[in-house]
C-alpha cells in the first residue's frame, strides 16, 4: 500500500475516531451500529444506489435464521437495520466505488471513483461477494423480455399473483421463491438440470411434497431452450437433458436463479492477503493482513467460517472491539452490555 504526502490528512486533536465502512449490506450496516456504540463515527461507501447489498435484489425474500424473527423479509431487515443506526448519524455515500486506499501515518486516505478523498482512522470491508451481476441463461433474444417477462430478482411478489411462473435453478434463492410463490401464483413450474436440489434439505423436501400434492410442476432434468412469443412471452420450450425431447410449457414470467457473478478485482489491487475470492482475517479481531483494515461478512475468511448473516453480525461486534483496541492499544476499557450503557447519540 503506497504512502503519499500526508501532512494535510493528519487527525485533528479531539476529533472522534472515524471508521470507513466499504459495503452497505446488512453486515456493513450493523457494523455502523457496533462502532457507534463504542463512540466511532462511520462513513459508509456502497457502489449501489441504495443500501442493502444483495437484500436489494431480493427484498421480498424470506429469511428464517435471524434471532427473534421466525421469518423476516430481506427488505424489512434492512429497514430495521437502517432504523437502528439513526442515533449514530452515519455519512452514507452511495454510487461510490473505492479506487485507492493509502496509509498516511496513522490515517487512511481513501479515494473513490468520483475523485473525492476521505480520511479515516480505520477501515471495515463488508463488500459481501463484491460487485455482482446475475448469471443469465443462454436464451436467444432474452434481452427483449428482460424486466418485462423475465426477472433475475423479485422486488414485488404480488406481480406474480394469479400468473403462470417458471422458476429455473436449484439453489436456495430458487427454492425460497418456489415455496413463496406456490401460495399466490396460478401455477409454478420448476426447471432444474439435476435430480438433486442444491438448496437446504428441508426446502428441497418441501418442494417435493408440493409436487407430490400436485401444487407445482417439476421438470427434471431439463434446461431452458427457447422463449416463445413476439412482444410478450407466452411459453418456454424446455429440453430434456437425457433424451433431448422438447416440451413447451405456458409461462407468463420466467425467474432464472443461476447465481451471481462476483467481482472483487477493485479490492484485489489493494494488497490484501486473499483466500480464493475472500480476504484472510484474524478471527480474534477481524483484521486483514493490512494493519488497521478489517473485513467482515462474506468477504472475510478464517478457519471454520460460516457465511451466514447472523455470523456476520457477530463479526461486526468483534471487529468494532478490535478497532477500539487498535486505536487505543494502551487504554483499558470496561466492557458494558447495551442494557447498561444504552444507545447514546453521536453528534
Amino acid at each position: 500500500m503506497s504512502k503519499p504526502a500526508c501532512a494535510q490528512f493528519q487527525k485533528k486533536p479531539g476529533n472522534m475516531p472515524t471508521v470507513a465502512v466499504i459495503g452497505g449490506g446488512p453486515v456493513g450496516l450493523f457494523s455502523v451500529f457496533t462502532c457507534g456504540m463504542l463512540g466511532f463515527k462511520s462513513i459508509v461507501f456502497d457502489r449501489l444506489s441504495k443500501l442493502g447489498g444483495q437484500c436489494n435484489l431480493y427484498p421480498d425474500k424470506p429469511i428464517y435464521d435471524i434471532p427473534a424473527y421466525p421469518k423476516i423479509y430481506a427488505g424489512e431487515l434492512m429497514d430495521r437495520l437502517e432504523e437502528q443506526v439513526v442515533p449514530f448519524h452515519p455519512d452514507v455515500r452511495l454510487n461510490r466505488l473505492i479506487s485507492k486506499i493509502e496509509k498516511c501515518g496513522k490515517i487512511f486516505r481513501i479515494t473513490d471513483d468520483q475523485g473525492e478523498i476521505t480520511q479515516a482512522d480505520a477501515i471495515i470491508i463488508a463488500a459481501g461477494i463484491g460487485a455482482f451481476s446475475h448469471k443469465k441463461p443462454p436464451l436467444p433474444g432474452i434481452e427483449a423480455f428482460e424486466n418485462k417477462n423475465i426477472f433475475y430478482s423479485v422486488t414485488d411478489k404480488n406481480k406474480f399473483s394469479g400468473k403462470r411462473v417458471m422458476i429455473a435453478g436449484g439453489g436456495d434463492s430458487a427454492a425460497d421463491w418456489i415455496l413463496e410463490l406456490a401460495t399466490i401464483a396460478k401455477r409454478v413450474s420448476v426447471v432444474h438440470r439435476r435430480d438433486n436440489f442444491r438448496c437446504h434439505p428441508v426446502s428441497g423436501d418441501r418442494i417435493l411434497a408440493l409436487h407430490q400434492a400436485g401444487k407445482i410442476d417439476l421438470f427434471i432434468p431439463y434446461q431452458l431452450e427457447k422463449i416463445v412469443g413476439d412482444k410478450n412471452m407466452t411459453d418456454i420450450q424446455l429440453k430434456n437433458i437425457q433424451d433431448e425431447s422438447v416440451q413447451t410449457v405456458p409461462c407468463d414470467y420466467l425467474l432464472p436463479f443461476f447465481g451471481l457473478s462476483a467481482d472483487l478485482s477493485p479490492l484485489k489491487s489493494l494488497g490484501f492477503e486473499f483466500h480464493k475470492n475472500t480476504i484472510l482475517v484474524n478471527p480474534e479481531n477481524m483484521m486483514t493482513s493490512e494493519v488497521g483494515i478489517f473485513a467482515i461478512g462474506d468477504v472475510a475468511h478464517y478457519p471454520g467460517k460460516l457465511k451466514l448473516i447472523m455470523n456476520g453480525f457477530g463479526e461486526a461486534s468483534t471487529c468494532a472491539y478490535g478497532i477500539r483496541k487498535f486505536l487505543f492499544p494502551d487504554q483499558n476499557f470496561h466492557f458494558e452490555y447495551s442494557t447498561n450503557s444504552g444507545v447514546m447519540e453521536l453528534q
